[in-house]
């Protein structure tokens, strides 16, 4: 057997302790996991998993992470891009929902235009 498999069967067998270490390391190190999550690591970490979780599928996605991040203006209206997730203005990923694939870097406004376009 080799150590991939000996791992995969030792965390099957091993599940409900693994789970119970991951939830005591979290309660001990929340300043640690803070420092992570707000660190540009963290953040580029975080955005890749969500568009992976919404179905956003890319060859390469730190590629694709660098142009969404360096893309100033929304590819539609041109108007200045911000951070933040109340603001109207802010940066989103648009993407074939059906394909996966990335298409613009938009405003939220046109984003939900957009969105409201395709769905009967």
């Amino acid at each position: 057997m080799d150590r991939k498999e000996y791992m995969k069967e030792y965390r099957e067998k091993n599940k409900e302790r693994l789970r119970l270490l991951r939830k005591d390391w979290r309660e001990n190190n929340k300043d640690k996991i803070k420092e992570y999550n707000e660190s540009e690591k963290g953040k580029k970490t975080k955005r890749i998993s969500k568009w992976k979780s919404r179905g956003v599928i890319s060859n390469n996605y730190d590629e694709l992470y660098d142009y969404y991040i360096n893309c100033k203006n929304c590819e539609n209206c041109n108007i200045e891009l911000c951070e933040g997730n109340k603001n109207p203005n802010r940066r989103c990923l648009d993407h074939d929902h059906n394909t996966g694939l990335f298409r613009k870097v938009l405003c939220n406004t046109c984003n939900n235009e957009r969105w409201k376009l395709i769905t009967p």
